[in-house]
Order: structure tokens, then C-alpha cells, then sequence
């Protein structure tokens, strides 16, 4: 077993990158970044900068190794910019993501509120194996889960005036208020309950290949919701909930689903139905000429899979 971790002052956090091999050229101004970001946080902006080899084992298998040294012109300043570009990154994901779940809550209600007011309650609104199949674990149906989780939200909604005047008259939400306490999460496990034939419907109108494709798409951008809104590293990092390649698009279909990048082009191709007015695009496009000049040359917008013609492509053109 290793040592257990122990107490570094933020001088001997910068001694020890400086032992390692980081080259720091103001140590005011990294100590002030240690002490208002964290050693810890700054680390996944580092960690592309430490050096790495791949053993192979006596059973063919291959490891990945990270040492604790750094590489070459590794500077401590290129990962605060890093940093920096990174959580710019974020807020352009959660500016689009807003936009977007608001649209698709939208849909979600209009279409199901047609069959009943209050169709999120009913479990025969929805697809059977969501509403009627028994987890083992839990002992709960998909839908009974998500009720919970919606009653969760609606406890601690109840001071709200809009909340306060539907429950005092009607009792009950309308599916179509009720989308205003739901979160992200909330809408794609939803919509993945869903009859097929209804999330079709809305699947077509934002170009994704069938229901089922649209509700990888939400539960991709939930992820890339929750990195950002948890101020997570985003830009080069594993996407975790991945959307099926997007094989009927010739140029999405060239990009890897657990890289970032194809989550900004299926934000940019929706964002291109929801408000097509919108410089979301032009944006994005501004904020990739500003990716920081790492002098580290491990590090590129390659792990961002950012593809060499992307500007010409018909989403982004």
C-alpha cells in the first residue's frame, strides 16, 4: 500500500512541479493560480505535459504509463491557458445546451400532453419496457424511478409561485409546467421512455436518424452538461455517454464518439433548427483561432478531434 497523501503548503506544490521538470516563469503568479484554482484542478491541464511510455506484457497486452516527470517545455503557464480555453469551452457548451433542452422540453410536452395533461403521471403513455418492466435492482419500473426523482424535484420547488398556483387549484402539474422543475437528466430519460412512433416525430425534426439515435444524442449532451455545469475538464477529455457514430452524415461520420467535438457539431446541426439566426457557430469557430500556443508539443486540438477541414463543413460553413 502507498502512503497516505499528505499536507503540501501551495510553495512546496510549486516545488515539487519545478523538481518534476514544470517550468514556471513568474512564481507570484503561480502561486496565485495554486491558491485560487487548486493543485488539483490545474492537474488535468498538466497531465498531457507528463511524460509516457507503453510497455507490453508477457501476454501481449499493452499499458499506458504516466510518469510524474514532465516533458519537455512543459510551462506551468500554457496549462492555466489551457484552463482558460477550457472553461470557455464550457460556457459555450452550456449556452447551446440551455437553448437546446429547452426546445426538446418543449417538444416532449406538447406531443404527450395532446394524449393526457398530466402524461408524465401516467405510465401508459409510455413505452412498455419503461413503464412496465421491473428492475431487479431496484425493484421499480424506469417510469417509478423517474417519478421519484421528479417528486424530489417538485418538494423543493413548492415555494415557487408558478408551483404554488397549479398545485393549489389543480392539484397536479400539467406535463407542460412540469418540464420547468425537471432537469436534464430528467428529459432524457423521459424521452427515452417514449413510444418509438413519438420520439421519431421528434427526432426527424432535428435530422437525427430515428428516436432511438436522438435519445444518445440527449444522453451524450447530458454528460457534456454536467462536466461543465461541475466546472469539470472538458476539451480533450472521454466522453462517457456516447452517441452512435452518425453514419448518414459523410463528415460526423468521420469523428470519434468519445471525443468532445463531435458533441459541439450535434449542438451547432440543433441549434441550426432551434434558432438558426443564432452566432453560437461563428462563436465556436472565434474560440478555436484562441486554442493557446503550448509550447509542450504533446498537446494539440487533435485530442479534441477537431478535424483539419471542419470550417468548410456544411454545419459550421
Amino acid at each position: 500500500m502507498n502512503e497516505e497523501k499528505t499536507w503540501k503548503s501551495y510553495e512546496a506544490q510549486l516545488d515539487i512541479l519545478k523538481s518534476r521538470g514544470m517550468l514556471v516563469g513568474n512564481d507570484a503568479k503561480a502561486l496565485d493560480y495554486l491558491e485560487r484554482i487548486g493543485y488539483y484542478r490545474l492537474s488535468g491541464y498538466w497531465y498531457s505535459f507528463r511524460k509516457h511510455e507503453i510497455t507490453q506484457h508477457g501476454n501481449n497486452r499493452l499499458a499506458y504509463i504516466r510518469h510524474d516527470e514532465f516533458e519537455a517545455d512543459s510551462y506551468f503557464e500554457d496549462a492555466v491557458n489551457l484552463y482558460v480555453f477550457d472553461k470557455k469551452l464550457r460556457l459555450m457548451a452550456l449556452d447551446a445546451l440551455e437553448r437546446i433542452e429547452l426546445s426538446v422540453r418543449v417538444d416532449v410536452a406538447h406531443l404527450l400532453g395532446e394524449k393526457d395533461v398530466y402524461a408524465h403521471e401516467n405510465p401508459a403513455v409510455f413505452y412498455s419496457d419503461f413503464s412496465t418492466v421491473v428492475r431487479r435492482k431496484s425493484g421499480k419500473t424506469a417510469h417509478q424511478m423517474w417519478l421519484e426523482n421528479y417528486a424530489k424535484n417538485l418538494d423543493r420547488s413548492k415555494k415557487l409561485p408558478f408551483v404554488q398556483h397549479y398545485l393549489g387549484k389543480y392539484r397536479k402539474l400539467p406535463i407542460w409546467v412540469s418540464t420547468e422543475i425537471w432537469d436534464f437528466g430528467m428529459l432524457s430519460q423521459l424521452f427515452s421512455g417514449m413510444n418509438r412512433a413519438d420520439q421519431d416525430v421528434i427526432a426527424k425534426k432535428y435530422g437525427a436518424a430515428n428516436g432511438a439515435a436522438f435519445g444518445k444524442w440527449l444522453r451524450a449532451l447530458n454528460f457534456i452538461r454536467n462536466v461543465s455545469a461541475h466546472h469539470s475538464l472538458l476539451w480533450n477529455s472521454n466522453i462517457l455517454e456516447r452517441a452512435s457514430p452518425l453514419k448518414e452524415d459523410a463528415q460526423l461520420s468521420k469523428l470519434r464518439t468519445e471525443r468532445a467535438f463531435l458533441y459541439f457539431c450535434i449542438m451547432q446541426k440543433l441549434l441550426l433548427v432551434i434558432c438558426p439566426n443564432s452566432s453560437w457557430g461563428k462563436r465556436f469557430s472565434l474560440l478555436m483561432d484562441e486554442f493557446p500556443d503550448v509550447r509542450c508539443n504533446t498537446i494539440s486540438l487533435a485530442d479534441f478531434d477537431l478535424a483539419e477541414d471542419w470550417k468548410t463543413w456544411d454545419i459550421w460553413a
